[in-house]
């Protein structure tokens, strides 16, 4: 198996090189992450493992290009930016998995085992519902065009229902998945919220099914 190394930090660059070759892969070391999309996008590589902090373009950057180019090998990125923000933020972008400096080298390779037995499918990052789309990553919302400002939790029901394309959702699985499961938050909220997204994205986008729950009306694809 082919792996790129995207690091800049020469001791652990070499070393990781030779714990990975020891381990049975074939390994290429980048320095910046300039050279390292170049060589991601060209090189043929079965995983890419990715530093953060890098010259010339950091690591989430490299990602977000990466999946812009439709590009979906699989990533597993190294930082010693260890919040958990830091964490979303990378896996937002693009990234397959997040492991923080100082790392186990076990945990490692495992994780890198784990990525390259599920191989690389599409994993699209906009979804699409007719002409509305919704970038979980920018956590952008789009109609026609026009962009739309949503709240927080407008947007994570939003994203939701467009998560289940033609599903019929009901207010309980709504409240469980959008709302914080330990508060004691009453249904009829979900109503509320339904009322104020169908103000933003149209009222004949979400479809109330009587006595069921909601659907997002509009045909949804990903891309």
């Amino acid at each position: 198996m082919r792996l790129l190394l995207v690091e800049d930090e020469p001791r652990l660059g070499r070393a990781l090189v030779r714990g990975l070759s020891a381990e049975g892969f074939v390994v290429d070391l980048a320095t910046d992450g300039r050279d390292g999309l170049d060589r991601a996008l060209h090189g043929g590589y079965d995983a890419v493992v990715l530093d953060v902090m890098l010259p010339a373009m950091s690591g989430y950057d490299v990602v977000r290009a990466l999946r812009a180019e439709q590009h979906w090998v699989p990533v597993l990125m190294l930082s010693a930016k260890d919040g958990e923000y830091d964490q979303a933020d990378g896996l937002d972008a693009g990234a397959d998995d997040y492991l923080t400096k100082p790392f186990s080298y076990v945990v490692l390779v495992a994780r890198l085992r784990a990525l390259l037995r599920r191989g690389a499918p599409e994993r699209p990052t906009v979804l699409v519902a007719g002409d509305l789309t919704l970038d979980p990553a920018s956590r952008r919302v789009t109609r026609a065009g026009a962009e739309i400002t949503l709240t927080a939790r407008e947007f994570a029901l939003l994203e939701y229902l467009i998560r289940r394309p033609g599903d019929v959702v009901t207010k309980i699985e709504l409240l469980d998945h959008v709302w914080d499961a330990t508060e004691d938050t009453d249904p009829n909220v979900v109503e509320v919220y339904v009322g104020y997204l169908r103000r933003k994205i149209g009222r004949s986008a979400l479809e109330t099914v009587r006595g069921a729950g909601y659907r997002l009306v509009a045909d949804v694809t990903v891309r």
